[in-house]
């Protein structure tokens, strides 16, 4: 119970409709527990005595309307009770994934980076849903099902003592608690399962994410077959485990059954032998029964807790983790930089132990065009990414116009980088949606601008819906040269005095590269901007190289300086240079 205490929150934001929902489950706990009984013991044998004068026909309509009037009770209110329950759950779930959702926003790419996909997804919706399931029926049964059990040990008290059947009272009440010892067993191997089925959920989430992404690549090697039977493989083993929660699960209700009958039995032979009346046995039977039912219901209430529990461990991976990239307390106050950059013996780790950066220290002014080269793996994307702080630095300082990166808003900070990467990801709306993104608030106007910068306005134009064409998921409907171009715009759009371009034109053809070389260089005019290149034709027009060698900057120079004096820089240069030919 602790482990869930600070998630009550979530229900106190719907307090309203829970409130609701517990006063209505009391009720019917209260209907159930004792209505039924005294139903027996006092309504039945005013009607049906042998040996009584017979019973007005008014006084027999009064007494059969006691009996809607109860089953009416409990319908209404178990009817209110699981409304108000699951209009508070869907509120709950709403404000879990939310959470959950803004939480993965706030962490840094290696987090995010080092996760499967799929697994994230599976976090934020099937374990937030077991979680909210979980809350709600704490907060519903956790107090529904007592009241049932209590009206109905307090109907049993009852009959006992007023029929002079104190002894009968403990009879009935002793075999209760033995249900115990069936919910402790089932629970202890629910919650060795629990957390695995989650963690399988997680699996088969993974494999269908990764699947989908990879479809052109499953169609052109002829993966179709293997990737199925790796998918019905983990479904598989979900469902084996599934199935083993279920194998104990369902020998609850009937563990507790046998020990109600032989409640029932033990209670029909001290009845026998104590003479009690028909009417007083039967009301008992019917007390004893109810008692029953809540808990079973409280058992499967423990065993949701244990399934709670595993989502909540799975889930906590997520919001607990530490957002070190969070606004400083007092930022600096900036608007639009001049975008010098310093970094400063800087160091950067995406794993403790495992550098990718190391005292890295080098100053690029403002308005330089930067180049960065080096082995894959040296280090430069993880170089370029330290300055909009996608990453923070481990040891030393990333420093912009002077000014630590750690001492600004990350808004404030971003607002000045603009990024274009290798492979451009597009929103599933339409091309003007995806180029605004660049500068939110922007006009049509200003976007339509942005993308004649970009040599993207003849292509976008031609299209059957022009500029509220619709891209498709991660820009389907379009080229790779045409998304590299919608991802120019935004950066035109942004104008940003930082620019970074992450292997911008790698995955074009050479009529693509030609195309959008003139646009790159219109961008590029007057910004500081990093170029993560391994094709060196896209960095002739650097005016400063750096070479990176297995997380060092190994030099720093111009081309010729760089060809002359750097056997690392010449080797990667003219190993190139040959192969084009």
């Amino acid at each position: 119970m602790k482990r869930f205490r600070p998630y009550f929150r979530y229900l106190a934001a719907v307090r309203g409709p829970i409130a609701i929902a517990i006063l209505c489950g009391v009720l019917y706990g209260a209907a159930s527990g004792a209505g039924l009984p005294l139903l027996v013991k006092h309504v039945f044998p005013r009607i049906f005595a042998p040996d009584a004068a017979p019973v007005p026909f008014l006084q027999v309509a009064l007494v059969a309307a006691y009996i809607p009037l109860i089953f009416a009770l409990r319908a209404v209110s178990g009817y209110l009770n699981g409304y108000f329950t699951q209009f508070a759950g869907v509120r709950v779930l709403e404000a879990l994934r939310l959470d959950y959702f803004r939480k993965l926003q706030a962490l840094p790419l290696s987090f995010v980076q080092g996760k499967q996909t799929g697994d994230l997804m599976s976090r934020g919706l099937a374990d937030t849903q077991q979680l909210q399931f979980t809350l709600t029926l704490l907060a519903n049964d956790g107090i529904k099902q007592p009241a049932t059990l209590v009206s109905a040990l307090v109907a049993v008290a009852y009959l006992a003592v007023t029929s002079e059947g104190v002894l009968l009272a403990l009879v009935c009440l002793a075999a209760v608690p033995l249900t115990v010892f069936p919910v402790r067993f089932v629970g202890r191997k629910v919650i060795r399962r629990a957390a695995q089925v989650q963690g399988q959920l997680g699996n088969v989430s993974s494999h269908f994410s990764e699947n989908l992404s990879a479809a052109r690549e499953v169609r052109a090697f002829g993966l179709e077959e293997r990737e199925t039977s790796r998918f019905a493989d983990a479904c598989r083993a979900l469902i084996t485990s599934q199935m083993k929660i279920v194998k104990y699960a369902q020998a609850l209700t009937p563990a507790i059954e046998v020990i109600s009958a032989a409640g029932i039995a033990v209670t029909l032979v001290y009845a026998y032998r104590g003479g009690l009346a028909l009417e007083t046995f039967i009301a008992l039977i019917t007390a004893l029964y109810a008692s029953y039912e809540p808990v079973k219901k409280l058992g499967a209430l423990s065993n949701e807790l244990k399934r709670g529990t595993a989502a909540l461990d799975r889930l906590e991976v997520v919001l607990n983790e530490p957002v070190t990239l969070a606004d400083p307390a007092s930022p600096a106050a900036v608007g639009r930089l001049s975008g010098s950059l310093s970094f400063r013996h800087v160091a950067f780790a995406y794993q403790p132990g495992n550098p990718v950066l190391e005292g890295v220290n080098v100053e690029i002014p403002a308005g330089t065009v930067c180049a960065l080269v080096g082995p894959s793996g040296a280090g430069k994307s993880s170089f370029a990414n330290l300055v909009p702080r996608f990453h923070d630095a481990t040891n030393g300082a990333v420093l912009v116009d002077g000014l630590d990166v750690r001492a600004l808003r990350l808004a404030d900070l971003r607002r000045n980088v603009a990024v274009v990467p290798q492979d451009p990801v597009l929103f599933n709306d339409s091309i003007l949606a995806n180029i605004l993104l660049g500068r939110l608030g922007a006009s049509r106007a200003e976007a339509e601008a942005a993308a004649r910068d970009a040599s993207a306005h003849d292509f976008i134009t031609g299209l059957p819906h022009g500029y509220d064409t619709r891209v498709g998921e991660r820009g389907a409907a379009l080229s790779g040269g045409q998304r590299q171009r919608i991802a120019l715009a935004r950066a035109f759009l942004r104008d940003a005095p930082i620019l970074i371009l992450d292997e911008a034109t790698s995955a074009l053809d050479g009529d693509s590269e030609a195309a959008i070389q003139g646009a790159l260089k219109k961008l590029m005019a007057g910004r500081t901007v990093l170029i993560i290149a391994h094709r060196f034709s896209t960095i002739r027009d650097a005016t400063k190289i750096l070479v990176f060698d297995a997380g060092r900057l190994a030099a720093a120079g111009s081309h010729a300086e760089l060809h002359a004096g750097n056997a690392l820089y010449r080797s990667l240069h003219d190993r190139q240079a040959g192969g084009a030919a």
